[in-house]
């Protein structure tokens, strides 16, 4: 009786535990390991796709979105709620590796990390009828970073795309805001600092999102960021939007706000816009503002993202 006693504990415990990593599989979903040869150098790299329940590959066509793991991550990250906010939908999902950590010249926003996602969607394509109109893609943090880069550099294949606490400008984040650990991977990355040389501060500026953005972009775009986040600072995602911002001839946010923001936590005058209620993000919106194509939201909280929430807003999008 007592071992059969600490037998079902020992299983209980096991579970709570996998489902406290994250590592429980939910029943109804499928995750598939997928090798993917690259277009570019032939080498093959990793993928998961994930399918729902009952989705095979004579299924009718469907959404597809790509998520994109985080700066120092690869693709064996797991992020349960956007997993789950994806397939409870119906979409497919592919979770790409692009040359996993941000740490090697192969990594870091290079065309090879930017090809491979391309070559993901192509292999979903190809085994399984994707909805071309409604292809989407997202990530927080270094997945934010990319997701700008691949929404500017190679917009064909978006619907939309939610990028939340991105990087916009690797330089200014390796001055201002990147901790130690960041910096060293970028030097990694770079072969050194932004000011080593003339051709590693060429590199910092062709791989950062910021430049391109300020030609426009074709992609319906969702931006958001925590007012105290600590790892990527707000004005990332504040002169992301600007760029755009200025390029669709309309006005990014003023710098006496970005600063009111900062000092006091809320703005003494907001816009409409700031104070209209989003059920989907659960907590309080200090500035929210529309400009073209693209939308920014500053939220409460720090570097995290709502991924229910970024997922209800690019199901809202589909190509013409």
């Amino acid at each position: 009786m007592i071992s059969r006693v600490m037998g079902v504990l020992a299983f209980a415990l096991a579970v709570s535990q996998a489902i406290a990593t994250g590592q429980e599989e939910p029943p109804a979903l499928q995750r598939r390991p997928l090798e993917i040869a690259s277009s570019v150098d032939g080498t093959h790299q990793p993928a998961y796709l994930f399918l729902p329940a009952g989705v095979d590959s004579t299924s009718s066509p469907r959404a597809l979105a790509v998520l994109l793991h985080t700066w120092s991550s690869d693709l064996n990250q797991r992020f349960p709620a956007a997993e789950a906010a994806i397939t409870d939908r119906g979409w497919l999902l592919v979770v790409p590796n692009f040359r996993g950590r941000n740490d090697h010249r192969e990594a870091c926003g290079s065309s090879l990390a930017q090809q491979d996602v391309l070559d993901a969607i192509a292999w979903v394509e190809r085994h399984y009828a994707v909805d071309s109109g409604r292809v989407y893609l997202l990530g927080m943090s270094g997945g934010g970073y990319l997701t700008l880069l691949l929404a500017v550099r190679h917009p064909t294949p978006w619907a939309a795309a939610s990028a939340w606490v991105p990087i916009s400008d690797l330089a200014t984040w390796y001055r201002a805001g990147a901790s130690n650990d960041y910096r060293t991977m970028m030097r990694q990355c770079f072969g050194g600092p932004p000011d080593a040389s003339d051709s590693v501060r060429a590199e910092y500026q062709a791989r950062s999102p910021l430049g391109y953005l300020s030609h426009g972009l074709a992609v319906p775009l969702d931006l958001a960021a925590g007012l105290q986040d600590t790892i990527v600072p707000m004005r990332q995602t504040i002169e992301a939007f600007g760029a755009l911002a200025k390029a669709s001839g309309e006005r990014p946010i003023a710098e006496a706000e970005v600063s009111q923001l900062l000092a006091d936590g809320s703005l003494t005058s907001p816009a409409t816009p700031d104070t209209a209620a989003d059920h989907l993000f659960g907590r309080p919106i200090l500035l929210r503002r529309i400009a073209g194509k693209v939308r920014v939201t500053i939220f409460q909280g720090g570097h995290e993202w709502l991924p229910r929430a970024a997922v209800a807003w690019l199901a809202t999008h589909r190509k013409p």
